[in-house]
């Protein structure tokens, strides 16, 4: 194996393990936290194809419960406090310090959660296709799902009502109304994508966030951080995209509420604008590492 790649097999405080791979070699370090809750970092592999050659050193890390991570089964350790320390003894354990932050939905959450309490290990903070809060969340989804043809959102409430989520009616109905244009706006989409997708451990999403995008029920429903942004002052970016399930306008304010925080909004991506607004997505976090290592 190269020097400039290796995977880290990380043991918890609470006796489980986390799986991390560096990729890259430079002064210059990147954690980057997955989505989800309970997804994988597959579907971030493109950060190897922009960031190591940029000369940024990388670190994909499953979180636990995730693909190459133990997978334990106990719903008490699914909950935002735990994954935020978890985060930390990871920092620990890899040796990162004045390091930068990415995480993307969930883990953009996640790294919110993390500038609060530990934000003075941070030199930069990215804040992907994540509000500051889910009744955010929750407001724009549902104005994208007014946005639907009247016929499709009565299918999906009749299969609601009854509780069929899994049903593949309804599963059908999410990809092509919700899915294929508002997380990724590819056709097909990458096989990296899919893999995110086929790998989530249905546990650790359903219980912190719910059944779906369109029906948040987990233990984070009520997370709101937007009185709290003003007490992040590590130098951060806030990204997200045109057609994100994340309101635009939200994504700019968040921005606007902290000390030292710019935002960029790709014009033709979706939830995964690494993916389908790559070079905007890239050029951006590029450029926001640049100025933050100038100063």
């Amino acid at each position: 194996m190269s020097r400039y790649a290796s995977s880290k097999i990380i043991q918890l405080s609470n006796g489980y393990h986390v799986w991390t791979r560096r990729v890259g070699e430079s002064p210059i370090k990147m954690l980057l936290l997955h989505g989800g809750p309970g997804s994988t970092h597959t579907y971030m592999k493109i950060f190897e194809n922009y960031l190591p050659p940029a000369g940024i050193e990388i670190y994909f890390y499953d979180q636990l419960g995730s693909y190459c991570s133990d997978q334990p089964d106990d719903i008490s350790l699914w909950n935002v406090e735990r994954f935020c320390e978890e985060v930390e003894e990871v920092r620990t354990a890899l040796g990162l310090d004045h390091f930068y932050l990415c995480g993307q939905s969930w883990g953009g959450f996640l790294a919110i959660e993390y500038a609060l309490h530990h934000g003075h290990h941070l030199k930069g903070l990215i804040i992907s296709n994540m509000v500051a809060s889910i009744q955010s969340y929750m407001d724009y989804i549902h104005i994208l799902r007014k946005q639907l043809p009247i016929e499709v959102q009565k299918n999906l409430e009749y299969y609601e009502n009854k509780g069929e989520y899994d049903a593949p009616e309804y599963q059908d109905l999410l990809f092509k109304s919700l899915y294929r244009k508002h997380l990724c706006r590819l056709d097909p989409w990458p096989s990296d994508v899919q893999h995110g997708f086929a790998l989530m451990n249905n546990q650790v999403y359903n219980t912190m966030q719910g059944p779906n995008e369109f029906v948040i029920t987990g233990n984070f429903k009520d997370w709101n951080r937007w009185e709290d942004l003003a007490h992040i002052h590590t130098p951060c970016l806030v990204i997200g995209a045109r057609y994100d399930t994340m309101n635009p306008n939200d994504l700019i304010e968040m921005a606007r509420r902290m000390p030292n925080a710019q935002s960029h909004i790709c014009e033709n991506g979706s939830h995964l604008a690494m993916w389908d607004d790559a070079e905007s997505y890239f050029s951006a976090i590029q450029q926001f590492i640049s100025k933050v290592e100038e100063n």
